[in-house]
């Protein structure tokens, strides 16, 4: 294995917009306190949260110590602790008032006299995305966000970046009016996980595997991502959103482009983007019969889920009781390019399923069973490299094995590498990367604007086909389930099946 010594991520201020919120107390400070115990967070630190909530610095720091405890990934260090909330302060002020940021130029300008930052500046946007804009032209106008001097000046946006391709284009169109290209970082947290990021070592840096990953030996591809848990108090936003938008342009397409990208020069993050781009440029387009074709919307029903009674999707608080939304989605993709010509990726990812399941199978094409005509095999086993990512992060392999006798006999078995076995690894929230990376100007994990048009350019013929068909051609599945049965006949109409969520 090859081990590369982490440094200090460089001097700097974070800035956090909306920090009173969950997203802040449950992922961001847990992920700095574990740079913190790593030693990853530079000596001349600070944290600035921004609130409407009234507040002060002293209370924010109080609030962030009560809440720490609670949500840490690990064992609690005091002395980690008193470091982290010593470089806090907090400034209240909405988002949209202009005196909020000379509050926050005020802030940062005694923070960096007295704690020698350097004048870098990191500016975490926990928000709603509606604030993206507003926040991001604010804070073009007041010059927080103008490098000077040596000094970076970055943003952090959360998931999603956009609802559809003509807003994503100009979300792009008015950050980047603002800021360069490479000030802005589009956060996806599934790309914060080890196992995901495993996936270009597995693929480039193996000779066993690089030149099999072709149409000329894989058969499919089938990316899943399901969650056991239901849509809960998230109806109103959920309603109006459905898992096709939630789910496929940023966390499907990171793994599809992960998985199926063409090997970039070299591992910087120009390169690696640019591969990725290329890969979501290069699905096919449907047309609308295409999409209603290729594609399975549903939503769930009535159920239960480890013995637990589950409501109706349109029985959930603030959704629409004639909701036409998608709870569940299955698509199958085609790729134009030499490597994937005729092979298709399937993709799902669904609510109120049977378990919690992200992992990335991918089918081999079968050996003839011509050599075995004369004894009773009648079926070789299939052969799959599966990648777990939730909640087994591991590498499986399954294949045909003889089975101890006096016969012919064959047997399907599988070999399992677990991260945990083999690497000590201490338990993060997933951000810990992401952050670092932003800090230091590493932007490799970070999707490119070009990467997020691409993806929204695959699912916009699908979200206009549903558009104009409404509730026609909506299926329900069982809360609890693997899903509905018109997904697994888009699989069974080309010979092929889903593997069970399990």
């Amino acid at each position: 294995m090859i081990a590369k010594t982490a440094r200090p991520a460089d001097p700097c201020s974070l800035v956090i917009f909306g920090a009173s919120g969950d997203l802040t107390h449950r992922l961001l400070v847990p992920a700095l306190y574990n740079l913190g115990v790593a030693g990853l967070l530079p000596d001349a630190f600070a944290l600035v949260g921004v609130a409407r909530s009234e507040s002060s610095s002293e209370r924010f720091r109080e609030d962030l110590a009560k809440s720490l405890p609670k949500f840490a990934t690990r064992k609690i260090d005091n002395a980690v602790v008193e470091k982290l909330l010593a470089c806090v302060a907090y400034v209240q002020g909405g988002p949209d008032d202009p005196q909020t940021y000379d509050k926050i130029a005020q802030e940062l300008a005694r923070i960096e006299r007295e704690r020698k930052t350097g004048g870098n500046r990191l500016f975490y946007l926990a928000t709603p995305p509606a604030g993206f804009v507003p926040i991001g032209c604010h804070l073009g106008e007041s010059g927080l966000a103008r490098e000077a001097d040596g000094a970076w000046r970055r943003i952090i946006i959360e998931k999603p970046f956009g609802t559809d391709l003509a807003s994503a284009r100009a979300l792009n169109r008015k950050l980047l009016g603002i800021l360069k290209e490479d000030q802005i970082f589009r956060i996806d947290h599934y790309l914060g996980k080890e196992t995901v990021q495993n996936i270009l070592v597995l693929r480039f840096a193996n000779g066993l595997f690089e030149p099999i990953w072709n149409r000329n030996h894989i058969d499919h591809v089938q990316i899943t991502v399901a969650e056991a848990l239901t849509v809960g108090r998230r109806g109103s936003y959920y309603d109006a959103t459905g898992a096709l938008r939630d789910m496929v342009p940023n966390h499907l397409f990171q793994l599809l482009s992960l998985v199926a990208m063409e090997p970039p020069s070299r591992f910087a993050a120009d390169a690696v983007r640019a591969a990725k781009a290329e890969l979501l440029d290069a699905v096919q387009l449907e047309t609308r019969d295409e999409a209603l074709r290729n594609a399975v919307r549903a939503q769930y029903v009535e159920g239960a889920i480890d013995n637990r009674a589950v409501e109706a999707y349109r029985a959930t608080r603030d959704v629409a009781p004639d909701s036409t939304t998608e709870t569940y989605v299955a698509l199958k993709l085609m790729i134009d390019n030499w490597r994937w010509a005729g092979v298709p990726f399937y993709l799902r990812t669904g609510k109120a399923l049977r378990t919690k399941l992200t992992e990335v199978a991918i089918k081999f094409k079968q050996a003839p069973v011509a050599m075995f005509r004369d004894t009773p095999i009648e079926n070789l086993t299939q052969n799959f490299l599966v990648l777990g990512i939730q909640p087994n992060e591991c590498i499986g392999l399954e294949f045909s094995a003889k089975v101890p006798g006096p016969t012919i006999s064959i047997g399907g078995v599988g070999m399992t590498f677990k991260y945990e076995d083999y690497f000590e690894a201490a338990p993060s929230t997933g951000y810990e990367t992401l952050i670092y990376d932003c800090m230091i100007g590493d932007a490799i994990l970070y999707p490119r604007a070009d990467g997020i048009e691409a993806g929204w350019h695959v699912v916009q013929p699908f979200m206009d086909a549903w558009r104009d068909a409404g509730g026609h051609g909506l299926a329900t599945y069982r809360a609890g389930s693997d899903g509905p049965s018109q997904a697994d006949r888009l699989l069974a109409q080309d010979g092929r099946r889903w593997r069970a969520i399990a």
